[in-house]
């Protein structure tokens, strides 16, 4: 919600002398405030969100739950499900209402299926490896909700003592006030409550910077006493949203401290866009990073991806906002620091809108992706140097061309390493590289072993990509590089 309104590959070896070093920080300097504790599921995890309601022909979690297995073998890690409460009636948009209409924080919404149903899904997931967080909208609720007929004082007002929605477009919901302790109290029993019924993980809370912070770190602190669980907000700190002042913005910070695990990269994204149509070069890249790192240490998570359920509904798929660029983007966003998300679709190659208010099926069409993001997200799960918020990695920059749209960089660990080159442009790139030591590298897409030496040319075609890792070598102890 908040985004809305906010092949040949020839080389021998890498890793280039004088080669721009974005994660510097040693791997014990985490400043003191930052005191969140990841669970140890999530540090080598991706995300995948769930749009149940459109996901399958009935719309359910029953239906959903037979994806699980594909699901599993493509590499996902934590399933964020899109809210499962009941939708409102009063001023509803649409005929099914949005999803972030919340009538009752206590209920499941049967167009979705029941309390049972949804405790089903979640074991199964868990005996798949996977991991469950539930979509939780705290700063607002629909009309008719059950808080707006129970405790009416627990809302905002406008000065004829009525309720108003948070932001002027958004007149299908009501503003909650957080200065009421006992909605804040209502609110940190509500997500126990998911937590111990159906036993969630975590939670992507929308719009949280629009609730106070000091709230979201008293609920990360109960539900913790419960078990340990995964906090995603949608927001970012790098990214103020338009409608707030600057000064209302930095008040609703630091939400990465205490609170919550991850949030979204919605300034990435929008430099990728933008990236991606040419109308900024890909060392645009390196400066988010630089300002990326001067806010946050490298043991925080930041979500990376190129669509999500706002995103395809209200500013178009991947293939109409990147169109020939769509896969190499994706390429990034799975590879550059930050958890990887995919949204429903994507391994579809979805190219329409969903209907963001009504029932729109998506058509899997043979999921011609399944392969594409299979390898992506199994090379993060298995890679040790692709970690979420390891600050021993190290992220390298590879100036590996003159061209500005060509972006090339290596991740490395000890032994391991995954190296990344993408082509923006409409013409081949040769791009040649320095090295710095000897290795046997895959291609993570072709399955192309070569041992790399002396020197190297990379070979990119237009809009192609290429993804290495360094394969283990026995004869080699301590670090390679």
């Amino acid at each position: 919600m908040l985004h809305r309104l906010a092949s040949a590959l020839l080389f021998a070896s890498l890793i280039v002398l004088g080669a721009c070093q974005l994660t510097t920080q040693h791997c014990a300097d985490i400043p003191p405030q930052f005191q969140v504790k990841h669970p140890s599921w999530a540090q080598n995890a991706s995300i995948y969100e769930v749009n149940v309601r459109q996901y399958t022909p009935e719309g359910t979690f029953r239906a959903f739950e037979a994806h699980l297995p594909r699901l599993q073998k493509m590499g996902v890690g934590i399933l964020w499900l899109m809210p499962v409460n009941p939708v409102g009636q009063e001023k509803r948009k649409g005929t099914l209402g949005s999803q972030y209409s919340v009538q009752d924080y206590r209920a499941v919404n049967p167009e979705l299926g029941t309390l049972d149903d949804l405790r089903h899904l979640v074991q199964e997931a868990h005996r798949r490896g996977m991991h469950v967080i539930l979509d939780w909208v705290a700063n607002h609720t629909s009309w008719d909700s059950k808080l707006s007929r129970e405790h009416p004082e627990w809302f905002t007002k406008d000065k004829a003592g009525r309720f108003r929605p948070p932001v002027a477009d958004w007149q299908d919901v009501i503003d909650l006030d957080y200065s009421k302790p006992e909605l804040q109290q209502y609110m940190i029993g509500s997500l126990q409550y998911w937590v111990r019924e159906a036993d969630v993980d975590g939670f992507r809370c929308d719009v949280a910077g629009l609730v106070p912070t000091a709230f979201w770190n008293k609920a990360r602190q109960e539900l913790e006493k419960t078990k340990p669980v995964f906090m995603l907000a949608e927001w970012d700190e790098l990214y103020p949203p338009t409608f707030l002042k600057r000064s209302e913005f930095d008040a609703n910070t630091r939400l990465l401290e205490r609170a919550f695990d991850m949030t979204y990269a919605l300034r990435l994204h929008g430099l990728l866009d933008s990236v991606a149509q040419g109308k900024q070069p890909t060392n645009a890249i390196d400066k988010y990073l630089a300002a990326e790192r001067k806010l946050y240490p490298p043991s925080v998570y930041l979500m990376t991806f190129t669509t999500s359920h706002d995103i395809n509904s209200w500013d178009g798929s991947e293939y109409e906002r990147l169109k020939t660029n769509a896969l190499p983007m994706a390429v990034l966003t799975a590879t550059l620091p930050g958890m990887p998300m995919v949204y429903s679709g994507q391994e579809a190659a979805m190219k329409k809108r969903l209907r963001f208010f009504d029932k729109d099926t998506i058509d899997w069409n043979g999921y011609p992706l399944q392969d594409f993001y299979t390898r992506l997200l199994t090379l993060k799960k298995r890679n040790p140097a692709l970690l979420n918020g390891d600050p021993c990695s190290e992220f390298v920059r590879l100036p590996a061309s003159s061209s500005p749209e060509v972006y090339a960089f290596v991740w490395r660990k000890e032994l391991a390493a995954v190296l990344v080159a993408v082509n923006l442009g409409n013409q081949p790139h040769e791009v040649a590289l320095r090295t710095l030591g000897p290795g046997t590298y895959r291609e993570v897409f072709s399955e192309q072993v070569n041992r790399m030496g002396s020197g190297s040319k990379v070979l990119l075609p237009a809009h192609g990509y290429r993804v290495y890792e360094r394969l283990p070598d026995p004869k080699k102890q301590g670090l390679f590089w």
